[in-house]
């Protein structure tokens, strides 16, 4: 079986048969960025209340993480790429459970902004809190398995923006704690 009967057979899978009501009403949810902004607020509040003033580096960090997730995955490859959402093509039925949007598919932005971030917290937190890297694998894993069940990305789209993520999140991470981890560290264990 070539790669793109098995993307389209598994996106098929997960957007028909993996349909549920649970889903149904989770799923679209897990994608909006306003649903994760109380996530967002603790972590931000958790940084400051541990790391005090040297929090804003952190910060910076996480904030250049995702956005170079998002620049590459939007501006570079997925309009060298062109592929079309799944909800866009008639080349296959879908169960459209969102607006589809115009955008293309490859990679999903998604995929890469939220292993990303969860890739440098991971490396960076998680070492000192290490119960929280499962949780923040299976929040980045639930959000993109979200992008295929509401029909606008492939599973290889995901796993690709999933792939990318991980390396700009290490990437970052490598150079937050070469040149900054020491200090927050020091401040966290204290």
């Amino acid at each position: 079986m070539d790669i793109i009967k098995w993307d389209i057979s598994l996106f098929e899978f997960i957007n028909h048969d993996l349909s549920n009501g649970f889903f149904d009403m989770l799923l679209p949810w897990l994608r909006e960025p306003l649903f994760w902004v109380p996530f967002y607020i603790f972590l931000i509040s958790f940084v400051f209340f541990n790391f005090g003033k040297k929090a804003y580096w952190f910060v910076i960090f996480v904030i250049l993480t995702a956005a170079s997730a998002d620049l590459i995955s939007s501006r570079a490859i997925k309009k060298t790429i062109k592929r079309i959402r799944p909800c866009n093509t008639e080349m296959i039925q879908i169960v459209e459970r969102v607006h589809c949007g115009a955008g293309y598919s490859f990679t999903s932005s998604h995929a890469a902004n939220h292993f990303a971030i969860a890739t440098f917290l991971i490396m960076t937190i998680g070492q000192i809190l290490p119960k929280i890297k499962k949780w923040l694998w299976l929040w980045a894993v639930s959000i993109a398995l979200a992008q295929v069940y509401v029909g606008v990305h492939f599973p290889l789209d995901v796993l690709a923006g999933g792939i990318l993520g991980v390396v700009l999140g290490r990437l970052w991470s490598v150079l937050f704690l070469k040149y900054y981890g020491h200090v927050l560290y020091k401040e966290m264990l204290a």
